[in-house]
């Protein structure tokens, strides 16, 4: 048994389920080069993988089917070694909260740095970009939740800011029919007050076509929280934005939401 593998054993056998460059060539008597060496037969075996220079995960037998173990189990440690704030959202975000979706196949993080996306095994990690001044408003303790894994937690986005980010990044949501659904789902288990609280640092028109979506599903004592937003809306905007650009379609073909000032240019069903 070589030494990486002793160390790697060592390190499973405490918990550990990654490791960091720095800690190995420390707590080993072996030099850089062939530390290097044996961390890149080690991935060469599907024993390591690495998301990130300098970061490396051990692979169980279980997890070398996939390439990686589920990203929930390592992102944390991941973000921590980068220095980096983060929240999972998106469709990981709304199927926590109980969301009837199909699996995410991409696994979405907001974070205040835009930060290229990457594979690990048959996992994607996209990295969505928000304003430093927004993401430090909303990515508060309160409006966040935790994942529990196996090997720790991961941060979440609570279920009032899942709600906003899937609105605000509707195709990264995956598209509007998706996010009725998220709405429909989750929309009566929002805090109305928080909200209307986190809903100050999105764009209002995004505040409104959520506020439009939580009243076709039902969830009026939300909507109505939303509302103060539609008297600051100085036009109509479209439902879905995505789809008069890609459609090409004129704004006068659809017809009007007064209530959200809202063009309703797709059509959705609040009972999917």
């Amino acid at each position: 048994m070589s030494v990486l593998d002793s160390y790697l054993d060592d390190l499973l056998a405490r918990g550990g389920h990654y490791f960091v460059w720095d800690d190995a060539l420390a707590s080993l008597d072996l030099s850089p080069q062939a530390l290097a060496s044996a961390i890149k037969r080690h991935v060469r075996k599907d024993r390591l993988a690495t998301p990130r220079r300098s970061f490396y995960l051990i692979l169980r037998p279980e997890d070398q089917v996939w390439g990686a173990p589920d990203p929930i189990r390592w992102i944390d440690p991941l973000m921590r070694y980068q220095k980096l704030d983060y929240r999972i959202s998106f469709l990981r975000a709304a199927a926590f909260h109980g969301a009837s979706l199909r699996s995410a196949k991409v696994f979405q993080i907001v974070t205040p740095k835009q930060l290229r996306p990457f594979e690990l095994g048959r996992h994607r990690i996209e990295f969505i970009y928000q304003s430093p001044a927004a993401f430090t408003a909303v990515n508060a303790h309160r409006y966040l939740g935790r994942i529990k894994s196996a090997t720790g937690s991961a941060r979440v986005a609570g279920i009032e800011l899942t709600l906003l980010d899937c609105m605000r990044y509707l195709q990264r949501a995956g598209g509007i029919h998706s996010v009725v659904q998220i709405v429909n789902d989750l929309g009566a288990n929002a805090k109305a007050a928080r909200l209307a609280n986190l809903a100050v640092d999105y764009e209002n028109a995004v505040v409104r076509r959520l506020g439009y979506l939580l009243t076709l599903a039902g969830h009026l004592r939300q909507a109505k929280a939303l509302r103060p937003f539609v008297a600051r809306a100085k036009s109509m905007t479209p439902l879905d934005p995505s789809l008069m650009t890609r459609m090409g379609s004129r704004e006068d073909e659809h017809p009007r939401d007064l209530e959200w000032k809202l063009i309703i240019n797709a059509s959705v069903d609040a009972g999917c």
